[in-house]
């Protein structure tokens, strides 16, 4: 009976976010549910536990995701591969929660918070294990910068600016956020000397491509446009 009480609480606010677009308070769950307010606040004492619940329910897998991979970009575009097709298909439950979180930051700020704050965080734990691999190749300093600047991409905050702002479709959002996600992959290899300063784009993915199919990659190697060089010499 616990269980499906809390069941038709949960399935009740997802239904209520997905519609309007915000967290409700436990008092119209409650109404909509047609449980009694005490019963409700048993289970959810707060939006915040409410939304925690939405969350956890929404995205629990996405939290539990880890790769062997031993190369760190790698691991972070599995990540963004696998989870971002998540985040478009929860993005009503994602944009209600950190709606909450800076509605309630606003109020903690100003000394007017009268609830437990709802606390978001799960996505630094995530890229640790993404990184994990860099531990031996970047230099602390280096990797704390890549870690904080991927956790800006990883989330619902694409969407939001991607979308809001650009109109974008989601599979754009997912494309640009793994563009963004290997840009500052190669930014925090370049910056510690592990790939070369002039690198473009294209030869970064070659790199990717020959890493991949278990060879170093040549950095001496440089592609020439139209005849090769031998031909040239002979003219």
């Amino acid at each position: 009976m616990k269980a499906a009480t809390f069941r038709l609480l949960l399935d009740t606010a997802m239904g209520l976010i997905r519609a309007g677009g915000h967290v409700p308070s436990v008092t119209e769950v409650a109404a909509r549910s047609r449980i009694s307010r005490a019963t409700a606040y048993r289970y959810f004492p707060s939006r915040s536990a409410l939304v925690t619940a939405v969350i956890e329910s929404s995205l629990g897998p996405v939290r539990t995701l880890s790769s062997d991979h031993p190369d760190a970009r790698e691991r972070v575009r599995e990540l963004f591969m696998q989870t971002f097709p998540r985040f478009k298909e929860f993005e009503p439950q994602m944009r209600a929660a950190a709606q909450l979180a800076l509605e309630q930051r606003a109020l903690e700020r100003a000394g007017l918070l009268e609830e437990e704050p709802y606390r978001r965080g799960h996505r630094v734990r995530i890229l640790a294990h993404a990184l994990a691999p860099y531990a031996q190749v970047l230099p602390a300093g280096a990797r704390d910068r890549l870690h904080k600047a991927l956790s800006i991409v990883y989330g619902i905050e694409p969407y939001v600016i991607l979308k809001d702002i650009w109109g974008a479709g989601d599979r754009e959002v997912e494309r640009l956020a793994l563009w963004m996600a290997d840009a500052l992959v190669d930014a925090a290899l370049r910056d510690a000397g592990q790939l070369p300063a002039t690198t473009t784009p294209s030869e970064g993915a070659a790199r990717r491509v020959t890493r991949a199919n278990g060879s170093p990659p040549n950095r001496k190697t440089r592609p020439v446009s139209g005849s090769t060089a031998a031909e040239k010499r002979a003219r």
